[in-house]
């Protein structure tokens, strides 16, 4: 499950000379040659920053008119969820022009750094916020609590969208505080395992292999929240 997408040509190929299968889990690798992994496992990012994209058109028609000022909480630098849920969010959104992201810088994936990022796009922007979209929970949940030490309330005065779909997002869309949240899906074990079995039994398996996932709205989180195992 590799962090960054770049700087794996060398060692892949290494593995394909000792006929190593690799299958790749969660993130995929940027590489010329595709024949140097047997295949991918895991959700589409993209389409998770389409589906962030597509909650907030809907939302969009029930706001006031004028500009809907978005701050955007980034993933790990160089990670491919951190490309492709900025590309697909902002592909989405790129069809209404009120709707505009004033600020995006990476919070790194953690708690610490989303509280610590949007304190900052709070000093710098204030009342202007209207929309918060965080790469993942974590980020959003740090995010909470800056807004609200800032006096204003989380998923009302800033609409906040984001990406995992834990247990504690959950929590905060019962709360108030989220108001929706993409799911990426770990529960990738038994899946994987299935596929390491055919591919030692010579079997072929397809190149790209995507996790189910839904979208959770803050509406429907107390009646799904039991079900959630992560």
């Amino acid at each position: 499950s590799p962090v960054v997408e770049s700087g794996w040509d060398t060692v892949l190929k290494e593995a394909k000379s000792a006929k190593i299968p690799v299958i790749l889990t969660d993130r995929a690798v940027n590489v010329t040659d595709k024949s140097l992994y047997v295949t991918f496992i895991g959700s589409d990012f993209v389409e998770e920053g389409h589906r962030a994209g597509r909650w907030l058109l809907e939302r969009a028609k029930t706001m006031p008119a004028g500009d809907i000022n978005i701050v955007e909480l980034q993933g790990t630098v160089g990670s491919a969820p951190a490309i492709d849920r900025k590309a697909g969010f902002e592909q989405e959104i790129a069809t209404n022009p009120r709707l505009k992201i004033i600020r995006s810088q990476t919070g790194d994936f953690t708690r610490a750094k989303g509280k610590e990022v949007m304190e900052a796009f709070l000093k710098a922007e204030g009342k202007k916020i209207n929309v918060l979209y965080a790469h993942n929970d974590d980020m959003a949940i740090g995010a909470i609590q800056a807004i609200e030490e800032a006096g204003l309330k989380p998923g009302k005065d800033i609409l906040i969208i984001s990406v995992d779909g834990v247990k504690g997002a959950f929590e905060a869309m019962m709360a108030g505080k989220l108001n929706v949240t993409v799911e990426c899906s770990p529960l990738l074990g038994p899946q994987l395992m299935q596929v390491a079995k055919d591919i030692v039994a010579g079997k072929s398996v397809p190149k790209r292999i995507t996790t189910v996932e839904g979208v959770f709205p803050a509406e429907i989180a107390a009646k799904e929240f039991p079900n959630r195992k992560y």
